[in-house]
């Protein structure tokens, strides 16, 4: 991220069919789109996230709003982990040069 800038920080985010979520660590996913990338850090750690799990998001509607629920499901699992709050997005955009 050093050389990205930070926007200020939104409630929600458009979902985006082409551009999914990415699990980082336990309290942290993004998504790419474009030139930014908006991050989600969680309050705290969430025990299902883990990098090469699949994403599972409660949303309601057609964005990922604080307050959205995030489980991660181990591979070769059917049964997902704990439920975790978004918090707000805060967008990392590319600098100029």
């Amino acid at each position: 991220m050093a050389d990205r800038t930070a926007g200020e920080a939104q409630s929600c985010i458009p979902t985006r069919q082409s551009e999914g979520l990415t699990i980082v660590d336990r309290r942290t996913i993004v998504r790419r789109e474009g030139r930014t990338i908006w991050v989600n850090r969680l309050q705290g750690d969430c025990p299902g996230l883990r990098p090469l799990n699949t994403l599972i998001v409660e949303a309601h509607g057609s964005q990922y709003c604080r307050g959205d629920l995030v489980r991660g499901l181990d591979p070769g699992t059917t049964i997902p982990g704990a439920a975790c709050p978004l918090q707000d997005w805060v967008p990392y955009r590319a600098n100029p040069g």
